[in-house]
Parts: C-alpha cells; sequence; structure tokens
C-alpha cells in the first residue's frame, strides 16, 4: 500500500490531529501520532529486494520467502470511537465497523475450520477481518457473488521491482493475468507462488480459489498459525502479523483494527461495505500499483517457506504496541535451515532420479517413491534444499497424513525423497509435482493408479436344486428342467462361468442322444453360462432323440475346479 509522503502525510496528519482533538485526545498523544505519521512519510519508493539477497535472486526474479502479499495496503485506522455493544453503527464507530454479510461469513468459517485442525493456534476471526481490511477494504466493500468470489479481481502492484519486490512470473499468468511479472490477488492479497503453496478450499467446492473470500480466508489463517504459533502469545501474534508484512506501520495498523473489531461489529449487506480512501488494491484509483514509501524491511511476499519457529513468550494480545515498535522481531528461520549457516543452500536445478513414471493399484500404496536431486549452477549436488512435492489433478491420492503436499529436504547427496504415496480408491493419472521452495524451480512426475481387481467369482460345490429324476421317452421333451446351485463355502456364488455338455459314458462329447434345441439344429454343449445372483443356473429345455438309455449331461466350472455329472434317462415310447 502506499504510504503517506512529505506535504500528504503532513496534510493527513492536520486531518487526524483535528480529529482526534475534537473528541478530547490529549496533546501527548496527538504529538505521538503526529511523530508515527511522519515517520512513515520520509523515504521515497525504492527498489526493493529481499534482505539478504543475492545477485541471482535479482536477476531471475524468483520467490522470496515471507508473507501472501505485496507490501501494498490501505493505511485508514479505525475510529477512536469503539463500535455500539448492540451493533447499531448509529450509537458509536459509524460504518467503520461494519463488515460484508459473505466476508463476515468467511472469516467465522475460517475461525472454525482452524478450531478443527489446528486448536492450539487460537486463530479470532477479526485477526482474519482486520487483515482484510488493510489489504483489500474487505473486498471492496463485500463486492462478492453468492459464492464469495470477487465480481472482478482484486490485483496488487506489478512486482517488476520498481517500488516493490522483483517477482517474475510463477502462475503463466493463471491468476494474476500477467505472464511476466507476478501481482498479488484477491481480497486477502495473495502472490501466486504463495498460493500454490498455501492455497486452501474453504467453502468446499473443491478448488483453489485466491479470488473466493473463504479459500481466501481459510488459506490466510493457515499461514498466520504456521510454525506452532499460539496467537493468544502477544510475541506470537506480532510475528503472524509480521510474517504478512514485515513492516512496523502494517502491525500497528492490523492490530489497531483487531482491537477495533474485537469491541463489536455489525453486518453489513455485500457491496455496501465501507470503501477505503487510501490507495491500494480495495479500490479502482490505483492501475498497475503505486509503491509505498520506504517500509521498515523490505517486501517480503512470495510463497515459499512456513514463516514458522519457536514460539516466544509474551502478553496476551490486544491491538497494543510492540515493546520495540521500531524494530520488527527475527523473522522465523524457514525449516529446514541452520540459521547459522552463512551460505544458504541455492539450487538451481531438480533433476529427476530413478522411475519418472509409478503405478500403484486403486487402495494401495505405491510401492516406490519419487526421487529428485537438487544442483547448483555447477550442476554439483546441494545438500538443505527444501523441496516439495505437490499432487496437482484429479485424484484421491495422498501423501502421509492425507496431505496434498509434503516438503523434505536434500541429504549430503542433493537426493530429496518424497513421502509414501497412497493411491486412494479413484482410478487415473495425475501429476506429481517437485519444485524447490522459494524458487521458480520445479519437475513433474508421472503417477498412475489402475482400478482395484474385483475378486474372481469361486465355487467349490454345484448341486442340483431338485433331485426328481431326468427322464424322457425317445422323440420328447424332459419333464423337468435341469436347474444348479453353485456355492463357495457355504455361501451362494453369483458369476461363476460354466459349460453344459451331452457326453458319452466314457466322457466323450455325444453325437447322439439328448441335446438343446430343435431336433431341425441340435445343440449338445452350451457355453457361456453364468450363475445369478442366487448362484443359481437353469439350462434350456432338453430333448431326446431317438436313441435310447441313459446318457449324461456334463457341468465344469470356468476354473475346471468343480465338474457334475447329472443322469438322462431315455426310454422307448
Amino acid at each position: 500500500m502506499a504510504r503517506y509522503r512529505g506535504r500528504h502525510a503532513a496534510a493527513k496528519f492536520t486531518e487526524f490531529q483535528g480529529a482526534r482533538l475534537r473528541k478530547g485526545v490529549s496533546t501527548a498523544a496527538v504529538a505521538a501520532a503526529a511523530m508515527a505519521a511522519l515517520t512513515a512519510s520520509q523515504a521515497p519508493g525504492l527498489d526493493v529486494v529481499r534482505s539478504g539477497a543475492d545477485e541471482d535472486d535479482r536477476s531471475t526474479g524468483a520467490p522470496d520467502t515471507g508473507g501472501p502479499g505485496d507490501d501494498s495496503y490501505h493505511t485508514e485506522l479505525p475510529p477512536l470511537e469503539s463500535p455500539a455493544p448492540d451493533g447499531d453503527p448509529a450509537h458509536a464507530g459509524g460504518d467503520a465497523s461494519g463488515v460484508p454479510a459473505t466476508v463476515l461469513a468467511a472469516y467465522k468459517k475460517a475461525e472454525k475450520s482452524l478450531e478443527g485442525s489446528d486448536a492450539s493456534c487460537g486463530l479470532p476471526w477479526e485477526l482474519l477481518a482486520a487483515i482484510g481490511k488493510v489489504e483489500s477494504g474487505q473486498a471492496r466493500g463485500g463486492a462478492v457473488d453468492k459464492a464469495g468470489t470477487t465480481l472482478k479481481p482484486i490485483l496488487g502492484p506489478v512486482l517488476n521491482g520498481a517500488g516493490f519486490a522483483r517477482i517474475t512470473d510463477t502462475d503463466s499468468g493463471v491468476y494474476d493475468g500477467d505472464a511476466t511479472y507476478d501481482r498479488a490477488v484477491g481480497p486477502m492479497q495473495f502472490i501466486p507462488s504463495t498460493w500454490a503453496r498455501w492455497g486452501a478450499d474453504g467453502n468446499g467446492d473443491g478448488r483453489r480459489d485466491p479470488n473466493n473470500i473463504f479459500d481466501a480466508a481459510l488459506a490466510a489463517g493457515e499461514y498466520l498459525c504456521a510454525g506452532e504459533r499460539d496467537l493468544a502469545v502477544k510475541a506470537d501474534l506480532d510475528r503472524a502479523v509480521l510474517s504478512y508484512n514485515q513492516s512496523q506501520e502494517y502491525l500497528r495498523t492490523v492490530l489497531s483494527w483487531l482491537e477495533y473489531y474485537r469491541k463489536g461489529v455489525h453486518q453489513v449487506p455485500d457491496g455496501e461495505g465501507t470503501l477505503p480512501d487510501s490507495d491500494g488494491p480495495g479500490v479502482d484509483t490505483r492501475p498497475g500499483g503505486k509503491p509505498s514509501g520506504k517500509p521498515d524491511k523490505p517486501s517480503q511476499k512470495p510463497g515459499g517457506d512456513k514463516p514458522g519457529g519457536e514460539k516466544p513468550g509474551g502478553d496476551k494480545p490486544g491491538g497494543e504496541k510492540p515493546d520495540k515498535p521500531d524494530e520488527p522481531d527475527e523473522p522465523d528461520q524457514p525449516g529446514g535451515e541452520d540459521p547459522d549457516d552463512e551460505d544458504p543452500a541455492v539450487a538451481t536445478g531438480l533433476k529427476q532420479v530413478g522411475d519418472r513414471q509409478l503405478t500403484a493399484v486403486a487402495g494401495t500404496d505405491f510401492a516406490k517413491r519419487f526421487q529428485s536431486r537438487a544442483t547448483g549452477e555447477d550442476g554439483k549436488a546441494v545438500k538443505g534444499v527444501e523441496v516439495e512435492y505437490a499432487i496437482v489433478g484429479s485424484t484421491e491420492a495422498t501423501f502421509p497424513g492425507g496431505e496434498k503436499r509434503a516438503t523434505v529436504t536434500s541429504d549430503a547427496d542433493g537426493l530429496a525423497v518424497a513421502p509414501k504415496l497412497s493411491a486412494g480408491g479413484k482410478a487415473g493419472a495425475f501429476t506429481v509435482r517437485a519444485s524447490v521452495v522459494g524458487r521458480s524451480v520445479s519437475t513433474d512426475f508421472g503417477a498412475t493408479v489402475k482400478p482395484k481387481e474385483e475378486p474372481k467369482p469361486q465355487a467349490d460345490l454345484v448341486v442340483r436344486t431338485n433331485a426328481d429324476p431326468l427322464t424322457a421317452v425317445a422323440g420328447g421333451v424332459f419333464a423337468h428342467p435341469v436347474e444348479v446351485r453353485a456355492t463357495y463355502q457355504g455361501k451362494a456364488s453369483a458369476g461363476i462361468p460354466m459349460t453344459a455338455t451331452m457326453v458319452t459314458a466314457d466322457g466323450k462329447p455325444a453325437t447322439k442322444g439328448p441335446f438343446f434345441g430343435k431336433k431341425e439344429q441340435p445343440v449338445r454343449a452350451l457355453t457361456e453360462l453364468k450363475t445369478d445372483a442366487n448362484g443359481v443356473l437353469k439350462l434350456p429345455e432338453i430333448t431326446a432323440d431317438a436313441e435310447v438309455g441313459v446318457f449324461k449331461l456334463r457341468l465344469v466350472t470356468g476354473d475346471g475346479s468343480v465338474t457334475l455329472d447329472i443322469d438322462l434317462t431315455v426310454t422307448q415310447p
């Protein structure tokens, strides 16, 4: 968000001073506020590159590790008066305490979801509301459809290095419409590379859309809770907000709105929320993005490592200022890196090792695991590189814990081995994408899930269902039909294939005697027979020719495991 500079800041402070004096604020408080406003206004926009970035990062535009957005946000502070306890904006607080209905529902749904998946974090929905306020003005005052998707894109500035971080395209323009550089997207302002890692499905429609407030709110909540944070601890709360934007001014603004919303909000219709007065992604007066003033730390908003770390102790949150407002907490160490390592592992390549295509049967685990090797510019293996394996495509396959993504660290040989992959129950093909965390370096593996073969029907016994003798006079029809039942371990066997053949006393196919069909076309062998759902097979009508004597009808199961011979007696007329 563009921050106030020079006379613009001074003018804004004049408004600030008058408003607060009318409310009876002390001279000391006004002076403190003046100092804060003027401090934030002194520096011009600079070419921002993440702290510690090397020349390779600058030239390739590799994503930084840090928060979701682009260091662009709205700077309005909440009014001094608290929201009315009864939620009536006419009593106190005005429309500032109003949150659009669908947006408010998304924040509360995300809080409830995190209560089930990460209860120790204690994420309050008011924190999401505070961030949503400063990032996009509550999705442009609730300009969303019934499903929670913004009516038109909310985009941050182009991250081309002109006043903001330089991040070359990571999503082929799918989310931000820019195939050259990245831009923060949606009501919670996620950079595409961040969304690729943290994107969530908050409304259960099977999609992860950064333009949907339900999806974006849940993703933001999970991001803020990363690293086993407890947001009831002030130091953890500050750390979480700073992970979104490494700026003390941003922290103060968000905590102010958090405290304000905690005192009460009221619901307003979608599209009727208060729009921000300042420039930023939540208004339409900022084409391409206007750079902010010099932030406390460079903008660090791509997707990469979890910002977690050990939980520091601290006081309960409540919107109060940090102990050292001009010195932000040290950023958390990304997972898998040694904080004492002066030369962090840098991988410029990722090579497939072993099988590039794996196959498994539905309901089982893949017997092998995907492997890739991280390499540097010299082609040599790089140790300690975080590699994320992500399942892409329509499939029920998962990594341990039902996860669709898993991050591993390369060993001394640069080898990063994916966790065990479970096939799930859905047959089909999908992709497993290996990516170096925080860099546009990836390679795709193929995976196929074959349908689970149904067990073949078996029978260990075939018997007649009627014990009456089967007799007929020469040239006549046998009075009783032939009906048998197949069973396996005492239970009916459905779908058992069988053959029925007229045979002689020595078991050879008969050319005379009883037959199926008509006299003009006698048939003495039937194939492709199967028992029904009850294991029963009923044969067609059998006719006797002029030959008299005892003949045999032989029934054999398809696998040859069971044979039943049935006597057929033909007498003189």
